[in-house]
């Protein structure tokens, strides 16, 4: 193996330096070896770097801060915020998707899936979702705006169950992400 210049070298000894030996709980390391901020929670975050948000007060006991905790404004979104305006903006692409779609929107539909799956800041749940969609069961379904949402129903759908959230009912996409709940709520 080639010598490292010393610089490098130098700066991946003090990148070492700065991940702590033992990682709290909910951290999950990048491909580099460095906490991955898109992929940890704001919760595992500030746990992590020692410091205690602005937002918990020194009484509060950390198990209970945990499912309170979201980052200060204008922070670099963490692994929940993430996931909510990914699945926010992915469910409304299928929701406004054209009702019979031409060959070229099928295509650019399947090719924006894929891209976003390789391209997706969370390198774990990214490489989870390519997995997922590897078995021709799971490939995207894209020949119309019902098939489609349903589909992204469904991916969200596996998403919750490994994450011990609750599943969706996918017969209520479309009232959901595109006409807004029969009671008017929406409205």
């Amino acid at each position: 193996m080639p010598a490292q210049p010393l610089d490098a070298e130098k700066q991946q000894n003090e990148a070492l330096d700065t991940v702590p030996k033992k990682l709290p709980r909910g951290v999950v390391l990048g491909p580099d070896g460095k906490p991955c901020r898109s992929c940890t929670s704001f919760a595992s975050w500030a746990a992590m770097t020692k410091r205690q948000p602005s937002n918990i007060s020194s009484t509060t006991p950390p198990a209970s801060a945990a499912a309170s905790l979201s980052p200060p404004p204008n922070c670099p979104p963490d692994v929940d915020e993430l996931g909510r305006s990914s699945w926010n903006l992915l469910h409304t692409i299928t929701a406004n998707y054209p009702v019979s779609p031409s060959p070229q929107q099928q295509h650019d539909a399947r090719s924006f899936i894929s891209s976003f799956s390789r391209l997706y800041p969370c390198w774990v749940c990214a490489e989870d979702f390519q997995q997922w969609m590897k078995d021709e069961r799971n490939a995207p379904r894209v020949s119309s705006r019902q098939e489609f949402g349903r589909w992204m129903c469904e991916a969200h759908n596996e998403v919750n169950v490994k994450l011990g959230k609750e599943s969706f009912n996918c017969d209520r996409w479309e009232e959901r992400w595109r006409t807004g709940w029969k009671d008017g709520s929406c409205d």
